[in-house]
């Protein structure tokens, strides 16, 4: 499981009432409390002092919400409304038996992999609660062999550009395919174009 400093042990569970009342939520997405969601608890709670650091620019607070599912293939919106409308920056750590995974929101909601929960593996980077944040987001939300997060960068930066990646990767693959099964010689060379400068796009995004 995570290994964070005692100092930082909350262990509080959160009644799900108290999210229908502080949250906006659509009908169906209060009814997935019910059928998805069997506990919430506030397990940690990173601040400056909890972890002896300097206190961060824009981040003041990391709480770290358990999950227990009913089911492993829960409604990520769930997740997803709770990060949004909270003020807090929120870790999550998503448990459904003997496995879990880690979700964290920035724009969109990120998930990594479920894995058996000795297995999971979060490091706590930085001097600052900010730097611990950027952290959490680099080894959650960043995909391996896509792009890096680089010195000096915004890690909003850095996820836009994994993005952009990712949806030139499914042009190109559908190109592909579209090009594959071309038979007339002219058409099939101008989608060979397409797809050279799609490709051209992509590295110049890599790049960038």
């Amino acid at each position: 499981m995570i290994q964070l400093p005692s100092a930082t042990a909350v262990g509080r569970v959160l009644p799900k009432e108290a999210f229908y009342k502080h949250l906006t939520l659509s009908g169906d997405l209060k009814e997935k409390f019910v059928t998805d969601i069997k506990r919430i608890t506030l397990s940690n709670s990173l601040t400056a002092t909890t972890l002896h650091l300097e206190a961060g620019t824009e981040v003041a607070e990391i709480l770290v919400l358990t999950v227990e599912l009913k089911k492993q293939q829960f409604d990520g919106r769930i997740v997803e409304n709770i990060a949004r409308q909270n003020p807090h920056k929120l870790l999550f750590l998503l448990r459904f038996e003997d496995k879990a995974q880690l979700a964290v929101y920035h724009a969109k909601l990120y998930t990594t992999a479920w894995i058996p929960c000795d297995k999971i593996l979060l490091q706590v980077k930085g001097l600052t609660l900010d730097e611990i944040w950027q952290g959490f987001l680099e080894q959650i939300a960043l995909q391996d062999g896509l792009t890096e997060h680089r010195p000096g960068e915004n890690i909003g930066t850095t996820l836009q550009r994994q993005e952009m990646i990712l949806k030139l990767q499914k042009e190109i693959e559908k190109l592909e395919k579209r090009t594959q099964r071309e038979v007339q010689p002219k058409k099939k060379f101008e989608l060979y174009q397409q797809l050279q400068e799609l490709n051209k796009r992509l590295e110049d995004t890599k790049n960038a």
